[in-house]
């Protein structure tokens, strides 16, 4: 049981510094409030089966552009769901 306790501790502490680094979805308000700097736009594929999936997505995706948050300019469910982001930082 102690052993148990141990992994998921250490678990939680190496996935905590990467979650950190995911990109938030922001509102078209917070991009002007903030005064963020739009450095590209990113895309999902078909092939996510829920919006949260898709929103995690393009989370990863603007993390690899060097952004740290996003903005959902597009989506389209069709069985599955794709999406289009303009990513900030």
């Amino acid at each position: 049981m102690m052993k148990l306790k141990t992994m998921a501790v250490a678990f939680l502490a190496l996935s905590l510094p990467f979650a950190a680094l995911a990109a938030k979805e922001v509102t078209r308000e917070e991009v002007k409030t903030m005064n963020l700097e739009k450095i590209g736009t990113v895309h999902t594929t078909a092939e996510t089966t829920s919006p949260m999936d898709a929103k995690a997505v393009l989370s990863k995706l603007a993390d690899e552009k060097g952004g740290k948050y996003y903005l959902i300019i597009a989506g389209r469910e069709h069985g599955k769901f794709s999406a289009t982001a303009d990513v900030y930082k």
